[in-house]
């Protein structure tokens, strides 16, 4: 398999886990995520960026995208997923696939994080199985990689 490489990034209020709400978003704090991806696919090259900020996640796309892009995006937009049209057109701008994830099931939660603006220029949404999510992205990147 050729070399794979992946940004893994989220958005606001991310950076909070492990603090935050821990019955919705579990115990386990950003880094032990990217921790945990880490040692699960050794054979990844991994990217991870976090911004409170709407602004830096566009940057960063298109910094990467300059940069002549990865294997893939797995996005947690966090708040911005329901109402950032700008990280939406954003998305649609690069070639990387972008994958979509949440910890939550966001489909069993109040009634506005059930919609998504960013869901349509995704290749895949993957939701309700905690720090899982992640891994479900990354995997599915990977059978992308396979792929080409």
């Amino acid at each position: 398999m050729k070399p794979v490489s992946i940004l893994v990034m989220n958005g606001p209020n991310l950076s909070r886990l492990g603090k935050r709400e821990p019955e919705i978003y579990g115990s386990l704090t950003l880094d032990d995520i990217n921790r945990g991806l880490a040692d699960a696919f050794p054979e990844v090259t991994f990217e991870f960026f976090q911004s409170e900020y709407e602004g830096a996640l566009l940057e960063k796309l298109f910094e990467l995208e300059d940069r002549g892009g990865c294997s893939g995006v797995v996005l947690n937009a966090g708040a911005l997923t329901h109402y950032s049209i700008a990280l939406r057109d954003a998305i649609s701008a690069v070639i990387m696939p972008v994958v979509e994830v949440h910890l939550s099931n966001v489909h069993k939660r109040e009634g506005f994080r059930r919609t998504s603006v960013i869901s349509e220029v995704c290749v895949g949404v993957i939701g309700g199985f905690g720090a899982d999510s992640y891994h479900l992205g990354v995997q599915d990147l990977l059978k992308r990689v396979e792929k080409e």
